[in-house]
């Protein structure tokens, strides 16, 4: 390969990551063989050792280099309940609130017809052998309030309901310290449908 090809290669390859354009990804080619090459190793290092060592959890379908992770494995958390997000950071997400004690099932992804993505290509099959283990008491819809996010969800409760499980669906509205005049129409109104006593 001549050196043209090779940082060619290189750019297409940076344009793989979301959001980066033609532009984005030779600056950060550039960046990398003239300003990081350290950086640049680090990166071809960690990427081939997470392309060899890491799989799908049997349980959440997470990632992780065991059969199944830590989360899945630790006692202390409440296998009735189970939350289902798209992708892994959404699960980092919720521990980050340190208000959900119970277990996950990460999707890698959301319905999204025009794009190809259905019920096989999400391995609904697999979550529903998860969600009906005989343990799992509630299942709770974690998915994003986008439309794809929310027809994921309406599916997912239609079908878990069938099952004989409880289907909850975690709130949105305000955010908190937000304020009413800065707010769009619809998420005050989404707010006021999902209010609450207040006791």
């Amino acid at each position: 390969m001549t050196p043209s090809s090779s940082l060619d290669e290189l750019v297409e390859a940076l344009r793989c990551l979301p959001g980066v354009g033609p532009k984005s990804a030779q600056r950060m080619a550039y960046h990398l063989l003239q300003r990081d090459r350290r950086g640049a190793d680090r990166l071809a290092r960690g990427l081939d050792a997470a392309l060899q060592l890491l799989h799908h959890c049997a349980r959440c379908n997470s990632f992780t280099e065991a059969e199944v992770c830590e989360r899945c494995l630790s006692s202390r958390r409440d296998a009735s309940q189970l939350c289902i997000v798209e992708m892994p950071v959404d699960a980092n997400s919720m521990e980050q609130t340190h208000a959900y004690n119970g277990l996950y099932y990460v999707l890698m992804g959301r319905l999204s017809p025009l794009d190809g993505i259905g019920p096989k290509e999400l391995a609904f099959e697999r979550l529903f052998a998860r969600a009906t283990d005989g343990v799992v008491k509630e299942v709770i819809l974690a998915t994003n309030f986008t439309n794809e996010g929310e027809a994921t969800a309406h599916y997912l409760s239609e079908l878990l309901h069938a099952r004989g499980l409880k289907v909850s669906r975690i709130a949105r509205g305000l955010p908190v310290g937000g304020e009413l005049e800065f707010s769009d129409a619809a998420t005050v109104a989404q707010a006021l449908r999902e209010r609450r006593d207040f006791v």
